[in-house]
């Protein structure tokens, strides 16, 4: 028995073998690409943006000797098959990143080498055109307070989307809340800047008075706006919906102030007409305030 078994186990493995042959294929000598490179460029970096102009276009340039294509890896969760080594990849996360791309250089017999590099991008949030030209026009637009507004300042609470504790009527805030000029503009890439002239005071809520180095209740303080300032936009944050509000927000760097202090950084636009805007933020307070705008005659 242990004769029969040694030569069936000997017949199967000829068997197998010759299975084997049949069905054997030639792929070429193995030869892995060599002298490797890759450059990247990020459109817009200088000295002001050193992460780019924030249109998030990265020029990449791959090149090997004895390359037949190029599998490139972005770092942001995409792949192409790139078999000239040259194109421009847009990045579209909002914000500040840093990807790292790896490209696999693909040889004969399906040999790889293999080039990574780290890169830092700044994509500006794509505003939606019709709020961007109600914003800004076709190039820019002066805002003031909608003193004959009902509800221009307003009130309410955190998880709320309308003053429903306190709404102003109609002209009845101190001047100094009047009188401000905001101005957005835009530029070639569609950033939106933001200036605010408020004639040497602000009004403020006295919770937050001291959020501007000053103490005391409800008033008019001499704060300093802070020039122009480049604001960043992106989708809102809060849990409103769409029958609530736009859904976009943005945020003013410095010390937020737009038309009045809350203490307040992120604004999210209720509402926008080319004409008109109803916005929102949390203030120091911890309260929802409401600010409503209207383009300068």
């Amino acid at each position: 028995m242990r004769t029969i078994n040694k030569l069936l186990t000997a017949v199967v493995v000829l068997f197998t073998l010759s299975a084997c042959e049949k069905d054997s294929y030639s792929f070429g000598d193995l030869k892995a690409p060599t002298d490797l490179s890759l450059t990247t460029v990020v459109a817009g970096v200088d000295a002001a943006n050193p992460n780019g102009n924030g249109t998030g276009n990265v020029q990449i340039t791959v090149s090997a000797k004895g390359a037949l294509t190029y599998v490139i890896d972005f770092g942001d969760g995409q792949q192409r098959v790139v078999p000239s080594g040259s194109l421009t990849y847009k990045y579209t996360n909002p914000g500040t990143s840093d990807y790292t791309i790896t490209i696999n250089a693909v040889g004969t017999g399906g040999s790889l080498s293999t080039i990574s590099k780290r890169i830092r991008v700044f994509v500006a949030f794509q505003i939606p055109s019709n709020i961007l030209n109600a914003l800004t026009g076709t190039s820019s637009r002066i805002w003031i307070t909608d003193k004959d507004a009902p509800g221009h300042f307003g009130v309410g609470p955190s998880d709320g989307f309308s003053p429903i504790w306190y709404a102003a009527g109609p002209n009845t805030r101190e001047a100094c809340a009047y009188d401000d000029e905001i101005t957005f503009s835009r530029d070639a890439a569609n950033r939106v800047s933001m200036n605010v002239d408020n004639k040497g005071a602000s009004f403020s809520i006295g919770a937050s008075s001291t959020f501007y180095g000053f103490s005391g209740g409800d008033n008019c303080f001499t704060i300093n706006p802070g020039g122009n300032k480049l604001l960043a936009f992106q989708d809102a944050t809060s849990a409103s919906t769409p029958a609530q509000s736009t859904r976009i927000q943005f945020t003013v760097p410095g010390n937020g102030i737009i038309n009045f202090g809350t203490g307040g950084r992120v604004y999210e636009i209720l509402e926008i007409t080319p004409t008109t805007m109803h916005i929102r933020n949390i203030g120091s307070d911890g309260n929802s305030w409401y600010q409503k705008l209207k383009v300068k005659p």
